[in-house]
């Protein structure tokens, strides 16, 4: 490794708000905590008895390339906060935000010498539109109004989702956040979700976009024709609709069903079951399956096939299944995901992460058809000493890097090792969680002696250092 990195102190400091008041007024700077007499019936009662959370993060990454290629580091810390109403007549009001800043790293927007390619990772910490702002970094994140049902709510506004293929993605600052009406509902065994989704701020990004712009903010490989994708801008789509229903059989067997509708775009279905039974008081089998079908909708976003996100009557499946074994605090699973030679398996990387029982973190198989992926997982919970680990590894045939049709990032053949440790704090720490992540992925396919397609890829070392502080 060529760089050791120490961060010795960070510290905010105090801010001061101050206003002019005649001499016998009393303070009046947060109007909120003058007392009144409790209303259980009032909007004040609401705020003054609402909740507050607070997020401090810090992040560090680094990757080291093989040989002449370009490494980099960063470090990044940021906070935020949110705070959401009680219930007022079934309703609630939530707001929240966060900012972050570069402290130090290395130079983001300079291309490695050697391939001319940008960096992937780090660059993805602060906001992928402007990597040379280090200091000015902040989103609103949550503006959203709430009605709850008895068994379920409403929500408009811009809220955080996690839902299969559009979630979170949660392997940076922050999370991808969105904009529109989303219900959640649960009656007897089944619970319904979903809704209309109009804006979208992804992850690595500062600012909301209308779903159609949203798509290709992230490098966006190539088309079918090898040639430069050029969708980013040039799509049209009034939003994404979604659906969802699960159904819980018995107390062992669950069965899921999940829609995507990409308006103009793509539709994804995506059906699933999750299978647990008790073997002894200590042991508990685990057993899944998923199937997806994606179909393009009219001519896949912009009727100039140039331009377009999915080529028209373009289709793709892809299907998987895990075997698992829970031991007490330990966890086994033998993972495998297939995307069939139908065609590339898409959904834009801006709205979250691959759902297959494979997936890895820091690599997805989106946009790629003809894969075939094996990957073992196994976790340890130690509950005395608040530490978790995991270890995943795995083995993911892909199609040549030079079969443009079925590989949109001419990503090789690779190997992953994954060793995941966590530790939660306690006594005068306690809110404090730290995270070291190692990925490692080694070649296992033709690279045509053409560091482009190592470079970011394969044989690399990533080192992902996380703190988080809640209060």
């Amino acid at each position: 490794m060529k760089h050791f990195y120490l961060i010795i102190l960070i510290s905010w400091a105090n801010i001061v708000f101050s206003q002019h008041h005649d001499l016998n007024e009393k303070p009046i700077m947060w109007k909120g905590k003058q007392n009144v007499t409790e209303d259980t019936n009032s909007i004040l009662y609401a705020f003054k008895n609402g909740t507050s959370h607070g997020h401090f993060r810090y992040f560090f990454s680094s990757t080291i390339n093989e040989g002449k290629l370009t490494d980099y580091y960063a470090n990044a810390v940021g906070g935020g906060l949110r705070f959401e109403t009680a219930k007022f007549k079934n309703f609630q009001f939530a707001v929240s935000g966060f900012y972050f800043f570069n402290l130090a790293s290395s130079v983001l927007h300079v291309p490695d010498s050697t391939t001319g390619m940008l960096n992937r990772y780090e660059i993805g910490l602060f906001d992928i539109e402007n990597p040379d702002n280090h200091k000015d970094m902040d989103r609103l994140e949550e503006l959203y109004l709430k009605y709850n049902l008895k068994k379920g709510h409403l929500i408009f506004g811009r809220q955080l989702i996690n839902t299969p293929m559009i979630n979170l993605q949660d392997g940076r600052m922050r999370g991808t956040g969105v904009e529109g009406l989303w219900f959640d509902y649960e009656h007897k065994k089944i619970r319904f979700e979903g809704g209309f989704l109009y804006a979208i701020s992804p992850r690595s990004t500062t600012k909301w976009y209308y779903v159609d712009n949203s798509i290709g903010l992230y490098p966006s490989g190539v088309g079918i024709d090898g040639k430069k994708s050029n969708y980013f801008g040039n799509l049209y789509s009034e939003g994404v609709g979604v659906f969802s229903a699960k159904y819980k059989v018995n107390k062992n067997l669950e069965l899921q069903a999940w829609d995507y509708y990409i308006d103009n775009i793509l539709n994804s279905a995506l059906f699933q079951f999750n299978f647990e039974k008790s073997i002894s008081e200590t042991k508990k089998f685990v057993l899944a399956g998923q199937f997806i079908r994606q179909d393009a909708i009219s001519f896949g976003g912009n009727e100039d096939q140039s331009k377009t996100y999915v080529s028209k009557g373009a289709k793709a499946m892809t299907f998987g299944g895990k075997i698992g074994l829970n031991i007490k605090n330990t966890q086994f699973s033998l993972n495998y995901n297939r995307i069939t030679k139908h065609g590339r398996y898409l959904f834009p990387r801006e709205w979250g992460r691959d759902p297959f029982f494979t997936f890895l973190p820091r690599e997805r198989n989106d946009g790629f058809g003809d894969v075939h992926a094996i990957v073992g997982k196994m976790e340890q919970k130690f509950p005395k000493s608040n530490f978790k680990t995991s270890l995943g590894l795995g083995y993911i045939s892909m199609p040549d890097v030079q079969n443009f049709a079925l590989n949109k990032y001419a990503l090789p053949s690779y190997y992953q090792i994954n060793v995941d440790v966590r530790y939660q704090f306690k006594k005068q720490f306690k809110g404090l969680e730290s995270q070291l992540l190692l990925v490692s992925k080694l070649n296992a396919g033709e690279l045509y002696d053409n560091p482009r397609y190592q470079f970011n890829k394969v044989n690399m070392l990533l080192i992902n250092l996380v703190l988080n502080y809640h209060f």
